[in-house]
């Protein structure tokens, strides 16, 4: 699994021009699967992601998490995480998992986080054309993929 977490003071999905899900002060992470993708990657990323200090502190620290703020998550599925653009111009997605791999474990993946953060995570649609926007807090970006979690 591959995540790109966003800090946001909030984001905003739509889909059909119609508000779908949107946070306040938070994170909005965006989340790629592969093939082989699982339960164990799903915990790991989930924990990861529920302790990351990237929030400021009282003394404009980054040493608080999302748990610590009572921040909010929102969830967009994002199969291009995975584009392969080493040959030619147009990315290859074949390490992306399929829909019917995929859906189950990004219901489990947000699942997952919020029995850890212990509140709702708001997402997008799998599949669908989504359109966001956030108010990026920072900017603060972090990119992490479980393929090199023992790195």
């Amino acid at each position: 699994m591959r995540v790109v977490i966003q800090r946001v003071k909030s984001a905003t999905v739509e889909i059909l021009s119609k508000n779908h899900s949107s946070i306040d002060q938070g994170l909005l992470i965006f989340v790629g699967i592969e093939n082989d993708d699982g339960e164990q990657d799903i915990n790991w990323l989930c924990k990861k992601i529920i302790q990351l200090r990237i929030f400021d502190d009282k003394n404009g620290v980054m040493n608080l998490s999302v748990a610590d703020i009572d921040g909010e998550i929102l969830v967009i599925s994002q199969f291009t995480l995975h584009a392969k653009t080493k040959k030619g111009n147009r990315p290859s997605y074949i390490k992306a998992a399929r829909p019917d791999i995929a859906i189950p474990v990004y219901n489990k993946f947000v699942e997952k986080l919020g029995f850890y953060l212990e509140k709702e995570i708001k997402t997008g649609e799998f599949g669908a054309l989504m359109q966001i926007s956030l108010v990026n807090d920072g900017p603060v970006t972090i990119i992490i993929d479980t393929k090199n979690k023992d790195i």
